[in-house]
């Protein structure tokens, strides 16, 4: 369903003036400052939403506010804002919820103060991903001051509150919303922080998928002293945990790194020293590449664990198949206009966990390209402010080559 407006955050270390006075959209590091200044730690956004509708309403922008809610999950405010109505249709996908500050002592300024020193600006999400978001904003408002036209197709942004949480209310639930509207994407750039090291590194175009795995294994409940009564189940899961980890599941390839399992909990739930428990749990995850599909993975999988010989039961839970984007005008637009602007070809990676690329994927052509992302999910998030004037350039010079 659609909704306007949001109640007013709370936010730990703002400056007297409000984050919702007005500022210039073609200022991404302005605008960044103000958009880290809104508390906005997933699933709830804040008033993120309000000021990026308050800028691209007067360009221009159709803008829906859309809010999703699945049966025991809170209500998630998304935005969804496009200007003109041909072909060909950019979009740019990012999100303003951000992870928990953490331990807020171990910041060296308030993690939603937004401030700037030695060059740097400082805050909760100003890598990832609302120095994108400022960028992108700040390079459409220079396309339209440059030629004071609209743009001869179409653009977009895709704003989420839940890229953070469990990713259930955002982007996926817009983009059934768009195609029960006939609308269709020809591009969608992605904001994440996919910079290793410095501006430039690397474009994102794929990702490993993502499957997890919950083991359980029964057992008889008795006391050490008497185990021909009992039954342990902890030597069984760990003969379950060594089949699964018995080889590598394959050798990666051209464009994907090997997948990766790993076992990530073990659970008992036992605090006596003489009982011998009745139940044992071990989650698992793997990244895996285009190798494999979901389907034949868990047969994989499956086959390993069955081979220990033992009685278990394992629960699946799929949070994204692994995708590579084809070679098409986009990755070479966002190639093109990163070594102009910065004098270096980044290379085409597949690295890293999951993103909201993973659904936009089924509609259109996905690249992701954003700021450097050493420090995001860190204390003292920070970015560098000439790259965020970096990646405006590099945005402006993407819309200019694909949308007119």
């Amino acid at each position: 369903m659609e909704r306007k407006g949001s109640t007013p955050p709370t936010a730990t270390g703002l400056d007297p003036v409000s984050p919702l006075d007005p500022v210039t959209p073609l200022d991404p590091v302005t605008l960044a400052r103000d958009l880290i200044r809104i508390e906005s730690v997933t699933p709830d956004p804040g008033d993120t939403l309000d000021l990026i509708e308050r800028l691209l309403g007067p360009m221009g922008f159709d803008c829906h506010r859309l809010t999703f809610a699945e049966d025991g999950t809170a209500p998630v405010p998304n935005l969804y804002a496009r200007l003109g109505a041909g072909h060909p249709h950019l979009c740019f996908a990012g999100h303003t919820d951000v992870v928990p500050v953490g331990a807020v002592e171990q910041w060296s300024a308030a993690p939603f103060a937004a401030e700037i020193r030695a060059g740097r600006l400082y805050g909760r999400g100003a890598a990832d991903m609302k120095g994108a978001i400022a960028a992108f904003i700040a390079a459409v408002a220079r396309r339209l001051e440059d030629t004071g036209t609209p743009v001869k197709g179409s653009l977009s942004l895709l704003i989420t509150g839940d890229e953070e949480g469990p990713a259930v209310n955002g982007t996926v639930k817009v983009l059934d919303w768009l195609r029960q509207r006939g609308e269709t994407l020809d591009y969608c750039v992605v904001g994440e922080p996919t910079n290793p090291s410095e501006m430039g590194d690397m474009i994102k175009v794929g990702r490993r998928g993502s499957l997890h795995g919950t083991i359980t294994v029964e057992g008889t409940q008795g006391h050490v002293a008497y185990p021909h009564r009992a039954h342990n189940p902890i030597p069984d899961l760990v003969k379950l945990l060594a089949a699964l980890e018995t080889a590598p599941l394959d050798a990666g390839n051209d464009s994907f790194e090997p997948s990766n399992l790993e076992i990530v909990d073990v659970h008992v739930g036992n605090d006596s020293h003489n009982v011998i428990p009745s139940q044992a749990r071990a989650r698992f995850n793997v990244r895996f590449n285009n190798e494999f599909t979901p389907q034949s993975l868990r047969r994989e999988l499956t086959r390993r664990m069955d081979s220990a010989g033992v009685a278990y039961g394992v629960d699946w839970w799929l949070s994204g198949d692994s995708f590579l984007t084809p070679p098409c005008g986009l990755a070479e637009a966002v190639a093109d206009a990163v070594e102009n602007r910065l004098g270096r070809r980044p290379a085409l990676s597949t690295t890293g966990g999951t993103s909201d690329a993973r659904f936009i994927k089924t509609m259109c052509p996905v690249v992701e390209f954003g700021l450097v992302g050493a420090t995001m999910h860190k204390v003292d998030e920070h970015v560098a402010v000439g790259d965020i004037e970096a990646l405006g350039d590099i945005y402006l010079a993407v819309i200019r080559r694909l949308a007119g």
